[in-house]
């Protein structure tokens, strides 16, 4: 357990960390998460960091091959002095995170929140970044080939889970199942995934969940730290370059990161290309911050541009060879967001005040150089939250939340996808978490109004006409949930949640083609209500870890789209309808280590959910039940190699026989994967290699929630990938 005392003296933090034999650990990981501050031990297994600010801070101190360490450190202008133990675990049990709303580690938060760390040098790289979130137990993915996928938890997708960059709402036009994700995975040191409703902390949209991808940590200070990553895949022609810097100084730190993709049309199970599957990427991501005794500021530019072939009938007839670059019948979406996140330290209160401007452009192309329809998304967000003094183990926080949000047409373009239109909305909210005993409670209540004003498109004797919309929601949502620790090792969660959807713009006015249908909305749609509750249990030990959770999620004025049997412009038409729903199921882990093998793993997870309307029908898009198994071995030296590793995966999909009307059944699938890697040296520069096999049989499957099922193309089929990361650092003190 860790050991502070206080000397007189200016805000710092000194520390020794040592292991359980008393010899210090070097290379240990020491990072305040709320201060996005950091640094590592030296081979004294000493650190240190200073220029803080007053408050209640949780450092966390972590190491490979070790349990990590949180301690409460309550800065009041004086030196602290820490002497932290980390026992030998192979499993990491707890960690600090940023999504819950409160300052809070993973096993207080009275909601589940799982954490995926992308820096794990086992984890096997994929063309599809979403792909590589569906280990998740509960997390699964709406695909329409490697380049477009939408995130689904416990069944729910689209516009009913948010998704969030470093903590701001990512708005690309998420309605839709043919548009992408929008973000790729480097510069993102781990996913936060939030199961069930979270719109008491983010509002609208959030009544599945919340995927949260944080950003990487800056460079420990004093050091400038860099990587080059080079990624092929065989089954797609698949290349990604990635190359990123950091630094930090006393008080500042910057970080800047740049990296392209391109993969050729996809081979599915048996061998034959899928055509126009083929997709290409850039990003860039800058970020820089000041850390003060007052301030913490940091500032971040992202800017990804997406070129995603579309596999639709008319591509599939004019496409007869393989090919890389998009040219007829694709998407483009190019993004910006700039955004700022500042901590004001005023005595014991502290002010959180958060900005962000994302400027989204999605453009539809049809034969070479047809553009069919261009359309510009503005969001700014700005919010406010009081944190005030309290009690260790206590948080009371009020905040108000902001959003404006334009959609353009622009260049005058033969097609309007959706109206122009304005959305304002406006927040106010109150969290509170109190430690009582061995029970930790966490409410709140939050009052959400927005507004949703849009043009007339055509003339209304027209077919294609849409009136002008002028609605106003409100809604008060609410959640009250409690952890129970038993000891340190056992914990159990109850939590029930309220939360809201507003219906979005396509729902409301959308009256036109869009891919291969015809799409009608509907202006008198209601929002979604949904309540929720969830259990749950995690036991851990030194060598084993335990997670059980449940749900039901009940929603009143459930919005989807179905196919109505009419054909409208020779298309066949659906509508956007609602009604009464529920979702019930649940999720299971194990991960064991034997102590009689150091090094070797056993990993077995499933996942299920069930989806029906009140009137007994079955929901659309509800992903088939999963049962997932892994072993694996993790060494520590092997001839010149260190860290060597070598992963066996399983992934089995039952039978999805329970469907909407306008769906199809879906048999089930098992899946062989293989993933080895190790790191060497040339002279001194390290290189980490990773070499894998997803598909290993070349199974031709198709999963329930791919969209290509619609042309009759199979999911990929065999693909070897090699990985190579070359990391690089020096002081600069």
């Amino acid at each position: 357990m860790p050991v502070a005392t206080n000397l007189f003296a200016q805000n710092l933090i000194k520390g020794t960390v040592l292991n359980e034999n008393n010899v210090p650990v070097e290379g240990a990981n020491v990072f305040i998460p709320m201060l996005v501050k950091g640094t590592t031990t030296d081979s004294k297994g000493e650190f240190e960091l200073n220029s803080l600010p007053n408050g209640r801070f949780d450092l966390q101190v972590s190491h490979i091959g070790y349990a990590n360490q949180i301690v409460s450190v309550n800065l009041t202008s004086e030196e602290v002095i820490l002497f932290v133990k980390l026992t030998h675990a192979n499993i990491e049990a707890e960690a600090v995170v940023v999504s819950a709303g409160y300052n809070t580690t993973q096993h207080q938060n009275a909601v589940k929140i799982d954490i995926m760390r992308l820096n794990e040098r086992h984890r096997m790289p994929t063309p599809n970044f979403m792909e590589m979130l569906t280990t998740v137990p509960g997390v699964d993915m709406i695909s329409k080939g490697n380049g477009v996928t939408k995130p689904v938890i416990r069944g729910l997708s689209m516009n009913d889970v948010l998704v969030l960059s470093n903590g701001v709402r990512f708005e690309n036009y998420q309605y839709s199942s043919h548009h992408p994700l929008g973000i790729d995975e480097f510069g993102i040191e781990s996913v936060e995934v939030i199961k069930g409703p979270a719109s008491l902390l983010y509002g609208s949209d959030a009544i599945g969940g919340v995927i949260n991808f944080v950003k990487e940590r800056p460079a420990a200070e004093g050091t400038l730290v860099g990587d080059y990553n080079l990624q092929l895949f065989s089954n797609s022609r698949g290349l990604v370059n990635n190359i990123g810097l950091k630094a930090s100084g006393n008080k500042f730190h910057g970080v800047a990161r740049f990296g392209s993709k391109t993969h050729a049309d996809y081979l599915q199970g048996g061998g034959t290309f899928v055509p126009n599957s083929r997709f290409n990427e850039y990003s860039v991501k800058l970020n820089g911050g000041f850390n003060g005794k007052m301030l913490i500021t940091n500032f971040y530019y992202d800017y990804n541009q997406q070129n995603l072939g579309l596999v639709e009938v008319e591509a599939v007839d004019e496409i007869a060879s393989r090919g890389r670059k998009p040219s007829i019948f694709y998407q483009q979406l190019g993004t910006h967001l700039v955004s700022s996140q500042s901590k004001i330290f005023l005595g014991k209160t502290k002010v959180d005040v958060n900005a962000s401007l994302q400027s989204t452009e999605l453009t539809h192309f049809g034969e070479p150089n047809e553009y069919e329809l261009q359309m510009r998304l503005t969001t700014l967000i700005y919010e406010a939250k009081v944190l005030l003094p309290a009690k260790p183990g206590n948080d009371y926080i009020f905040g108000a939340q902001g959003i404006n949000q334009w959609n353009t047409n622009i260049n005058n373009r033969e097609t309007i996808l959706l109206p122009d239109a304005l959305t304002l909305g406006y927040s106010l909210f109150g969290l509170a978490q109190q430690t009582v005993g061995k029970f930790h409670f966490q409410t709140g209540l939050r009052f959400d109004a927005r507004k949703l004003e849009s043009d007339a498109v055509g003339l209304a004797n027209q077919p294609n006409y849409r009136p002008s919309v002028n609605k106003m929601f409100d809604n008060v949502t609410g959640s009250f949930g409690a952890t129970y620790r038993g000891n340190e090792n056992l914990i159990f969660r109850l939590n029930g949640a309220a939360a809201y959807r507003n219906p979005n713009l396509a729902e409301l006015t959308s009256n036109g083609p869009h891919e291969a249908r015809y799409e009608v909305g509907d202006i008198s749609l209601k929002p979604e209500r949904s309540f929720e509750y969830d259990i749950s249990a995690h036991y851990h030990i030194e060598n084993l870890l335990v997670d059980v959770a449940g749900f039901f999620n009940s929603i009143a004025n459930y919005i989807y789209i179905a196919r109505t049997g009419l054909f409208d412009s020779g298309l066949p038409q659906y509508r956007y309808t609602q009604d009464n729903a529920y979702l019930y199921g649940g999720e299971f882990a194990l991960h064991f280590h034997p102590k009689s093998v150091q090094g070797l793993h056993f990993e077995i997870s499933s996942s299920m959910v069930f989806g029906q309307k009140r009137s007994g029908e079955y929901l659309p898009f509800i992903p088939a039940n999963k049962l997932a198994f892994e072993t694996g071995f993790m060494g520590n030296k092997l001839a010149f190699f260190s860290n060597p590793y070598f992963l066996v995966r399983i992934d089995s999909a039952f039978p999805q026989n329970k469907i909407a009307d306008d769906e199809t059944t879906t048999p089930g699938y098992v899946l062989a994967n293989l993933s080895l890697g190790a790191s060497f040296s040339l002279g001194n520069q390290l290189f980490e290699l990773n070499v894998a096999v997803h598909n290993l049989l070349d199974k031709k499957y198709v999963d329930h929630l791919s969209l290509l099922k619609e042309v009759d193309f199979y999911n990929p089929g065999r693909n070897i990938s090699l990985a190579l990361r070359i990391p690089f650092q020096t002081s600069i003190r």
